[in-house]
């Protein structure tokens, strides 16, 4: 209850507040009503009381005249407040409760009547008993009217001033000053009396609105809800149950009064003893008399299995002591077949039904823990599809989707009691293996999963063939912890995928170490620019004919301070990895134009381009850039790509480099024959140089008609097209005459120079040419 306002509590004003005050007034115009008659008898005794006091001071008349006027009006007080009894039973207004002030008044203005008539003509004595009749009448009306503190008051001052007054006059100030200090502290007393009947009746009201609110709900609940009220005595027998429970269990409404709690809830199962866990926990709860919320447990209804949630509390009577249960409960089967649907999208992969990666690793962890705690072995096989992106760029994604289905199928007929088979997401598949004692097993399930994922698939008429790369670790060897197995199985794989694809490894420590020196190597690499660790070395490229130079190929180095030099073959493969191969790239293309720059005008310079680099529209600029700050002449440079560059369907590089060949750029292909897409993008793209690969030359310098073949295939090509070419890797003079005789035009490798220093190109690419010296010599 906030604090009472004394205006409110007076009837002066409507506070607009949360409370309601026109139940309250009522309540205090009703306190008035019960004790009206009492009032009227206090008024009528006290009138007869003063009459025979003053009766030796005034006309008999006169007294009998104003007693009677004093039962009239306080009749007609007590009247009125009882006839309003009705229509003040619930509510009041301000206007009500102001009014009874008026009846204070009247009757305090008839009681003053002999104080100031009479009064003043008594004796010392008479005026003491008068004021003593009246003190009693003023403390009975201020129990009387407690409940209307304003007509209280208005009474109470009104006559005590009066008193005060004749007190005054007839004994002197001290017994007027005793009459006035009465009256206050009576008027206080009145006040708060009437505040603490108003806290009281508010009290009253707010709990009586708390109760209505409660039964409201419940007969809501038990009319609307899906919930259902049941009590227990202290023997666990149902003393009262909603009829939505006995609907709930099957049972008559009536019958169902002192049967066994447990025994309803246990059905068919409580003859035979096989309680669920759900139910053994509700039976320990109730034997303990413990509160419990929310305690699931199955049960049987008419043959049909549902699941109920139940909360309840102990009763205790008045002294305390325990007399049963008081609980709800509800039907939970389809939430809880809503949360088991749900816990199964989390758990399984949703396009092929797989146990997903978060399921995958729950069942690795268990596996590894059975494995620490019985000391045996358990096992963990990563699987990547190999070829599974071309299916997608080809065919599209819906394909795609289809044959990861095929392959999850193909993976669960493989998997027994032992193995749980899961998809970790793309076209990554793993399989845990909870005993792996026998590593033949492992191996045998390994080779089975690559034969069977290999066999080609028909799906929506196209014949499909993919294959598997396999990395195994075996835990709690290779790992002791899930997270370090799959670390490990992860290595693995890279090792099979690393070394071709389409076979099994297993790990071994040594791939971890290989794997730290790879990153600590790509932490390297990602500094080498800014610490000036890499160089530029040019290999000469000569004219099969003459021996005479035409130019160099700019070849990247690496040295660092701490590994001395790291080979191409190892940090520019990291460097596409790691993405580093656009910065290291445009390096190099700006550092190979400065220098070529400074060579005669018929030497050119060739620069590798990475795929990566060709996939960005920005290259053109940064092409454009190089050869505008470096002042070199588009047509001395050329770029060479591989064969790579074709594989992706729907990127930018095709127009790339017909925007390069704008700029006037010449274009070499690299490395032409080790790839299969390229014959169809030479007719299409204008490249100047077809570069035949090193291991086709040494095959035909030793007599392979195969690489002779091809060889002279690439050079009849090129020649129809208007194409040069150069052959790679020749290291003695029998193969520089081979190359000659195929019809080779331009030369490299290491029988004309290896690749120099930029000191010692620059000479070379400066030192005067005739036709009776060559590169070679």
């Amino acid at each position: 209850m906030p604090r009472i306002d004394i205006r409110a509590l007076l009837g002066l004003y409507d506070p607009e507040d949360s409370t309601d005050w026109g139940p309250i007034r009522a309540a205090q115009l009703n306190a008035g009503a019960h004790l009206a008659l009492f009032l009227l008898g206090v008024n009528v005794v006290s009138a007869a009381l003063v009459t025979l006091l003053a009766r030796q001071l005034a006309p008999g008349w006169l007294l009998a005249g104003w007693a009677g006027l004093v039962t009239l009006v306080s009749t007609a007080v007590a009247l009125r407040r009882l006839a309003a009894r009705h229509r003040t039973a619930t509510t009041a207004s301000v206007r009500d409760v102001r009014d009874t002030m008026l009846e204070g008044i009247g009757l305090a203005a008839i009681w003053s009547v002999i104080p100031l008539v009479i009064g003043p003509q008594a004796t010392v004595g008479a005026a003491l008993g008068l004021w003593v009749l009246i003190s009693l009448l003023m403390t009975a009306s201020a129990v009387a009217l407690a409940g209307l503190p304003l007509a209280t008051l208005a009474f109470l001052g009104f006559l005590g001033t009066t008193v005060t007054a004749m007190l005054a006059i007839v004994s002197g100030p001290l017994l007027a000053m005793g009459a006035a200090l009465f009256t206050i502290l009576l008027m206080l007393s009145c006040l708060t009396r009437g505040r603490a009947l108003v806290v009281i009746r508010a009290g009253e009201i707010a709990l009586a609105e708390r109760d209505e609110t409660v039964r409201l709900l419940l007969r809501d609940f038990e009319d609307q809800g899906a919930d259902w009220l049941w009590e227990t005595d202290a023997a666990r027998r149902i003393v009262r149950a909603s009829p939505r429970f006995c609907h709930a269990v099957g049972l008559d409404p009536i019958r169902i009064n002192g049967m066994s709690f447990l025994q309803i809830l246990a059905g068919s199962t409580w003859e035979q003893g096989n309680f669920s866990a759900g139910l053994r926990s509700l039976s320990d709860k109730l034997k303990q008399r413990e509160a419990f919320r929310d305690l699931l447990l199955p049960v049987e209804v008419h043959g049909e299995h549902r699941w109920w949630e139940m909360t309840a509390s102990p009763r205790l009577d008045e002294e305390g002591r325990f007399i049963g249960f008081r609980g709800v409960g509800s039907d939970v089967t389809e939430r809880r077949a809503s949360t088991d649907r749900i816990n199964r999208m989390a758990r399984f992969d949703t396009l092929t039904g797989l146990p997903n990666r978060l399921h995958i690793n729950e069942t690795l962890a268990k596996a590894m823990s059975e494995a620490e705690k019985w000391g045996s072995r358990c096992a963990f096989m990563m699987i990547d599809l190999d070829r599974f992106k071309a299916v997608n760029d080809t065919l599209g994604h819906p394909i795609g989707d289809r044959l990861l289905r095929r392959v999850s199928e193909r993976l669960s007929q493989l998997m027994s009691d032992n193995e749980m088979c899961g998809r970790l997401g793309g076209d990554e598949f793993a399989i845990v293996m909870r005993e792996a004692g026998d590593t033949d097993r492992i191996e045998k399930l390994a080779i089975a999963i690559i034969e069977t994922l290999s066999r080609p698939y028909e799906v929506d008429q196209n014949t499909l063939y993919i294959g598997a790369s396999v990395g195994v670790a075996i835990g709690p060897r290779d790992g002791r912890t899930a997270e370090m197995l799959i670390r490990s199985a992860d290595l693995a794989l890279y090792r099979t995928k690393d070394g071709g694809g389409a076979g099994f490894h297993i790990y071994e420590p040594q791939l971890h170490l290989q794997a730290e020196e790879r990153r600590v190597l790509e932490m390297a690499l990602r500094k080498a620019l800014q610490n000036d660790e890499m160089h530029l070395q040019y290999q000469p490229v000569v004219d099969s004919e003459t021996g005479g130079l035409t130019g160099f190929e700019a070849l990247l180095r690496w040295t660092h301070p701490e590994f001395g030099v790291v080979p191409p073959d190892k940090f520019v493969p990291l460097a596409e990895e790691a993405r580093l191969i656009a910065p290291i790239g445009e390096w190099v293309l700006r550092t190979a134009c400065d220098e070529a720059a400074r060579w005669p005008p018929d030497v050119r310079v060739a620069v590798n381009v990475s795929a990566e680099q060709l996939h960005n529209p920005h290259f053109v600029t940064t092409v454009a850039q190089a050869l505008s700050q470096s002042e070199l002449p588009p047509e001395r440079l050329e770029l060479e790509v591989t064969e790579s560059v074709f594989l992706h369907e729907g990127t930018c590089a095709t127009t790339v480099l017909e925007r390069l060949l704008d700029l006037g750029v010449r274009l070499s292909l690299d490395d032409f024959g080790t790839g299969y897409s390229s014959l169809a993008y030479l007719s299409r793209t204008r490249f100047s140089t077809i570069k035949i690969d090193r291991t086709f030359v040494q095959g035909a310098s030793k007599g392979k008609q195969e690489a002779i073949a091809i060889i002279r295939a690439v050079v009849a090509l090129a020649q129809s097209l208007g194409m040069a070419t150069t052959a790679e890797g020749v290291e003695t003079t029998e193969e520089h005459e081979m190359i000659q005789d195929l019809g080779c035009t331009k030369v490299q490798g290491y029988y004309f120079g290896r690749p120099l220093p930029v000191e010692e190109a620059r000479a070379l690419a400066c030192r005067p040419f005739d036709n009776s010296s060559t590169v070679a010599a």
